[in-house]
């Protein structure tokens, strides 16, 4: 991906869902104007989830969602219904394609109750319409000519349905705006952190440069917290964690704010005086995408662990694993040390996340840059409904350092 693009996190997810030959594809390449799917009379062409990044006027920027088939058969096609299903937790948008010549099917009625009941915004897009007569089409909301809407706008408020032709083009114009019109809202809850600033103040983020840091770039995280700094006209300056407090002895200015990476946590918070306010990028991303609350709450869930208990550690991303990796060698370390209990350890990247929460004592996420607000904020309640704890890299070890307090104070937050 171009890195000046917009991260994938930051778009609007779309989510194509339907039976196989539905024309899941053919509409994603009618909506794009880009054969970026494969299309095939063969049923079954899409076997996995495939995450395509796009830009779609007028909604812009998007991710669209190809999921196989809700009808595919035997072992593995359970399986790839299943990912399928998997997929509408980071759906911000839900495209529920039927063949109208064939008609609304059961599997169809089962993922749309599922859409309905997890509240996702969504459409019933009946393609294939072309090959119905003109008086059905009518009757159930659409019209004739390629370009022209349809003529009963009612009926498609009302009923979430727009009947399209993707092998003609017809309403495809007017399934972009419908799909525009349903987009979130582009700003979370919470920015990163730019409503804690002012402008003109100093921030200090501290990034150590050790093994397992990226070559030749900064991480996602880094990125954004740099960018939303700007956004608030204040100035960042950027400083690795061995020469920090030369930089802040040197700068002439007391920050109005330090933001640190989790891993040099207990070091920073040595060298930065207790009159300045101190946080790290983890905790920024927990209130932006998550629930700072909830993650704050359950870092002291880490006193209660006990001999045998199982960790499920979690990171929304698939990167290449360092030796001295912060989830699946620094964490569990300092767990071990910080409980003085024998711990089993458990670890998911990427899409993956168990949907059997009940075998674990505690659940440590990482910030989930990679990962949109609504799958975050879906784990997040996952946990909730399983009663266990969760919490995440940034405020867990903060905890453990003794420092979660001091490191929520700008917050305004009493844990």
């Amino acid at each position: 991906m171009n890195l000046n693009s917009t991260p994938s996190a930051n778009r609007v997810h779309i989510g194509i869902f339907g039976r196989r030959n539905a024309g899941k594809s053919s509409i994603i390449n009618a909506i794009t104007g880009q054969n970026l799917s494969i299309v095939s009379d063969t049923k079954g062409t899409t076997t996995d989830p495939v995450l395509k990044s796009m830009e779609i006027l007028p909604l812009g920027p998007v991710v669209l969602i190809d999921t196989p088939g809700l009808d595919d058969e035997g072992e593995l096609g359970k399986l790839r219904i299943e990912k399928a299903y998997q997929m509408l937790n980071k759906t911000d948008i839900a495209l529920l394609i039927v063949d109208c010549s064939y008609g609304m099917t059961e599997e169809d009625k089962k993922i749309l109750a599922r859409i309905q009941d997890k509240e996702i915004p969504y459409l019933v897009v009946q393609n294939k319409c072309d090959l119905l007569p003109e008086d059905n089409i009518h009757t159930a909301g659409g019209n004739s000519g390629t370009n022209a809407n349809c003529a009963s706008a009612k009926i498609t408020e009302e009923n979430h349905t727009l009947f399209v032709s993707a092998a003609t083009g017809r309403n495809i114009h007017r399934l972009k705006e419908q799909i525009a019109a349903l987009a979130p809202s582009a700003e979370p809850d919470f920015p990163i952190v730019k409503d804690l600033l002012e402008p003109g103040d100093f921030v200090v983020l501290v990034v150590p440069i050790d093994a397992s840091a990226p070559k030749g770039r900064l991480i996602l995280p880094q990125q954004q917290t740099i960018r939303d700094i700007l956004e608030a006209g204040a100035v960042s300056v950027v400083v690795k964690d061995t020469e920090l407090e030369k930089t802040l002895a040197s700068i002439g200015k007391t920050p109005s704010l330090v933001i640190t990476d989790s891993q040099a946590f207990k070091e920073v918070a040595k060298t930065v005086p207790e009159t300045i306010p101190l946080t790290s990028f983890s905790i920024l991303f927990a209130r932006h995408k998550g629930d700072l609350n909830t993650v704050a709450n359950g870092a002291h869930a880490i006193d209660s662990l006990k001999n045998g208990d199982t960790v499920l550690i979690s990171e929304g991303c698939t990167h290449h694993r360092q030796c001295e990796d912060i989830g699946t060698v620094k964490i569990p370390g300092l767990l071990t040390t910080h409980t003085g209990k024998e711990l089993h350890f458990e670890f998911t990247s990427g899409r993956e996340f168990p949907q059997d929460l009940l075998k674990y004592s505690l659940i440590i996420h990482c910030g989930g840059c990679t990962l949109n607000e609504r799958e975050m904020k879906y784990r997040l309640r996952c946990a909730a409904d399983a009663g266990i704890p969760i919490t995440n890299y940034g405020t867990a070890i903060a905890h453990m350092n003794g420092i979660l307090k001091r490191s929520l104070d700008i917050y305004g937050m009493v844990i």
